[in-house]
């Protein structure tokens, strides 16, 4: 007699964003008999990041028959197997959209070593570690050792070659198919093209209201350009949370008009101003993919972000700048010239390739680490 029982564990301790975009999109290969889900909602991050291995310890069921778990890297891996030796016979998939080892911190006293630690562990409990990006790769196993020096009396050594040989890097698999392409739109006319510079050209800034994306360059590129009396306009959206950043006060006020949108949109709103997006901006100190980004690229907007993070290996050398003043540069010739702008975003979606990012393209990928089970076949690292 067949089993019904699931084989593929999935744990989630902060579902939602980006977290739950991507189990969401990688179940819809899988029947809903494959696999059994286990999360929380994506809030207070760090507790979660502390206790949801002991939470979900107790929710598991003993009397299961999964061979697969896959998981984000939220969890301590490490410590639920501690709990639950039954589920190390499993292949064990940890998924990281962020390392903790380099997150940026205002004062090097503010970091709490545990988070950056409870990573170390977890990858040394899996079988394969999968990133989204080469740069979060990268950027993680080049910390392990320096993260690991942080202990005064004695050290550790060889753990990233240890952790190496498990690592993998997959793209976060956009659902680009879920997103109207205004470029496949028929061609506006002139006079449309006219009207619409006469409002000014549309930047967006679509990210997390938090001090790792830099929120106070984005404004004084802003208001520089409003002192240089250009015409544009500005929509700011993304998740807000209870505080709003001190580089927000009085934005509205000082912007006036020319601020169209501030704060959270719904999803369908949300779509419909990335379409009438001219520029999509990143600003962010701390950023392993950018799944907004690439969202509102696809949707026409032409992304203007730093030299640095994952950017250089998404976007090509015109997209990027260096300093605040290279940014405003960017913005203030772009919005004094509209024609000019839609010349170099003509040029650069004639070239831009999103299969590299495409859910079509990458979820297949995913399922055949996802519905691999022998634990000892593991695959090979690949870039």
């Amino acid at each position: 007699m067949t089993s019904t029982k699931p084989h593929i564990l999935i744990i989630e301790p902060f579902y939602g964003g980006s977290h739950k975009q991507l189990i969401d999109t990688v179940i819809e290969g899988l029947s809903h008999t494959d696999y059994e889900i286990f999360s929380l909602p994506a809030k207070k991050w760090h507790w979660r990041a502390r206790t949801s291995a002991l939470h979900f310890s107790q929710l598991i069921p003993l009397d299961h028959e999964y061979r697969v778990l896959f998981t984000s890297s939220v969890l301590s891996l490490a410590e639920l197997i501690g709990i639950r030796p039954d589920l190390g016979t499993c292949r064990k998939i940890v998924y990281f959209h962020e390392n903790q080892l380099i997150y940026p911190v205002r004062e090097v006293k503010q970091r709490d070593c545990q988070y950056g630690f409870n990573e170390i562990l977890s990858c040394l409990a899996a079988d394969i570690v999968i990133f989204n990006s080469q740069f979060n790769c990268t950027s993680f196993l080049d910390n392990v050792q320096p993260f690991l020096k942080i202990q005064p009396d004695f050290k550790i050594q060889q753990i990233r070659e240890k952790i190496e040989k498990k690592c993998q890097v997959l793209y976060f698999p956009v659902r680009f198919h879920r997103f109207p392409n205004k470029r496949l739109v028929v061609k506006e006319d002139i006079n449309a093209d006219l009207d619409r510079d006469q409002d000014g050209l549309h930047l967006i800034w679509p990210h997390r209201w938090e001090h790792d994306k830099n929120p106070k360059l984005l404004t004084e590129a802003l208001y520089e350009l409003n002192e240089r009396n250009v015409n544009f306009k500005v929509t700011i959206c993304g998740e807000s949370y209870q505080e709003i950043p001190e580089a927000f006060n009085n934005i509205q006020e000082r912007l006036g008009e020319k601020l169209v949108n501030f704060g959270h949109l719904k999803r369908e709103d949300y779509v419909q101003t990335l379409l009438t997006g001219d520029i999509v901006i990143s600003t962010a100190d701390h950023e392993f993919f950018g799944v907004s980004m690439l969202e509102a690229t696809f949707c026409g907007c032409f992304p203007i972000v730093p030299n640095k993070l994952v950017y250089p290996e998404i976007y090509p050398k015109e997209n990027l700048y260096n300093t605040s003043n290279s940014l405003i540069k960017k913005l203030y010739n772009f919005c004094r010239n509209p024609k000019v702008f839609r010349k170099h975003r003509d040029q650069f979606f004639e070239t831009f390739n999103f299969d590299h990012y495409s859910a079509e393209q990458l979820v297949p990928k995913y399922l055949n680490k996802i519905l691999v089970s022998d634990p000892s076949s593991q695959s090979q690292p690949s870039n």
